[in-house]
């Protein structure tokens, strides 16, 4: 048995659902624990993509549970379409393979409906939420006047008192401070009552599923959404997600505790992206950002939007190994830099003339940071189709070993294009 946390170490988008999705061949249980649908995961199998946004990337493996965590907020009628989507593709029903906990918060209209209307009220300092109302959702659960998903068990007019107190507060706040029209109490009380018909037999209370798991010694992996450098209070705020995206929290918005874990894997994009607003001191904008670009397909699962694209950050991935206390990463897209003459990697920031190698906590002063940049030789070879490690042209196997060295830790394992078996793995924490 082994229990192992899974990670994104840059600003998302690193590759996370397709290492869920290979490492679920060997743990029974897969759990989200944060977050919502404003996360994406694109999935290649056997040609097949499959863009999931809520349910956890094992779903693909119809013997594993998968669990969606205490600290995720639902989206219903996301979960829903999700679900329906998924059974079309894959010709099975993907629900008895869900767990759906009781404690998880609820996204309602009104949450969507305040979150664009507050973007849309910034202006050109919007932070470049997605609009699918997370963060009014976790305001919402910290106000503690959320509903959360048990609340579909409670009795009608439980659950009508507890709508009506909530929309209440977010109509009042449409109306007059955002000017916008009132969300409709019947339309969303309507739709809770649909939705629960088919969700209420898979709620349950997510501590005591994965604690009969662990008595069972059955492998749990716990997958994060978003990245590190999203985290909400460690990231660049206020351009951050709602949740925090910390290894830590895996165990705190799942319920098992810290000793139950094993390893943590952080999953590092060969380069790095950044979707929407926000510092990104190496931001290339240039051919080589648009080679990155288009090699890598750097368009956003979620949102449809373009990444901004930039060289390897190991200020900002040192910074991450720290947070997390990662015992060992995954490294993807390594396929995309094939091709580049030469390859660069950030080690430091030049902050108003002095080099530093911290990740600065001030938004002002990450902006006024320039990259120092180090040097590589790339390589031509078309490395996708190669599945041994030793196989790999010498200069992208230095560049690895560089990366390892920087963090102070090994690639458990190398990935060189979307599909499964596109992937070199060379340490496996649920076997070893």
């Amino acid at each position: 048995m082994a229990n192992v946390i899974l990670i994104g170490t840059q600003w998302g988008d690193e590759g996370k659902g397709k290492i869920v999705d290979l490492l679920t061949e060997w743990a029974e249980v897969v759990v989200r624990f944060q977050g919502g649908n404003n996360a994406g995961h694109t999935l290649v199998i056997d040609g097949q993509r499959y863009a999931l946004h809520l349910i956890p990337s094992g779903i693909m493996r119809p013997e594993k549970i998968c669990i969606i965590g205490s600290g995720v907020v639902i989206d219903l009628k996301i979960l829903l379409e999700e679900i329906d989507l998924l059974q079309k593709q894959s010709g099975r029903d993907v629900l008895p393979q869900l767990i759906l906990s009781d404690e998880a918060h609820l996204i309602l209209e009104s949450h969507r409906r305040l979150d664009q209307a507050r973007e849309k009220q910034r202006g050109t300092a919007k932070i470049g939420t997605t609009g699918r109302g997370i963060g009014p959702a976790y305001e919402s659960k910290m106000a503690r006047w959320g509903l959360r998903l048990g609340d579909l068990l409670a009795p009608e007019a439980v659950l009508e008192a507890r709508l009506k107190n909530l929309l209440e507060q977010h109509n009042l706040m449409l109306e007059k401070i955002y000017n916008e029209a009132p969300v409709s109490f019947a339309k969303v009380f309507a739709e809770l009552k649909e939705a629960a018909a088919i969700v209420c037999p898979v709620i349950k209370k997510v501590p005591y599923e994965l604690a009969r798991c662990l008595e069972k010694n059955e492998s749990i992996l716990f997958e994060g959404a978003q990245g590190t450098l999203l985290d909400i209070d460690h990231g660049t705020y206020p351009f951050v997600t709602s949740s925090s995206t910390m290894a830590a929290n895996a165990c705190a918005s799942s319920g098992v505790g810290v000793t139950d874990i094993d390893e943590v894997i952080g999953v590092v994009k060969a380069y790095t992206t950044r979707v929407g607003s926000g510092p990104f001191p190496v931001e290339l904008d240039d051919e080589i950002g648009e080679h990155l670009s288009v090699r890598g397909g750097e368009v956003g699962t979620t949102t449809g939007r373009p990444r901004r694209c930039g060289w390897l950050d190991l200020v900002a991935l040192r910074y991450a190994a720290l947070l997390n206390g990662l015992n060992s990463f995954a490294l993807t897209k390594l396929d995309v830099l094939s091709g580049l003459e030469t390859i660069k990697v950030c080690t430091g920031y030049r902050l108003h003339g002095k080099i530093i190698e911290y990740f600065p906590s001030s938004i002002e002063d990450l902006e006024a940071c320039e990259p120092v940049l180090s040097e590589f030789a790339g390589w031509d070879e078309d490395i996708s189709a190669i599945l041994d490690y030793d196989q790999l042209p010498e200069n992208a196997r230095k560049y690895v070993s560089y990366i390892e060295e920087q963090l102070g830790i090994k690639a458990m394992l190398v990935s060189v294009g979307p599909d499964r078996e596109q992937t070199m793995i060379r340490h496996n924490p649920f076997v070893e």
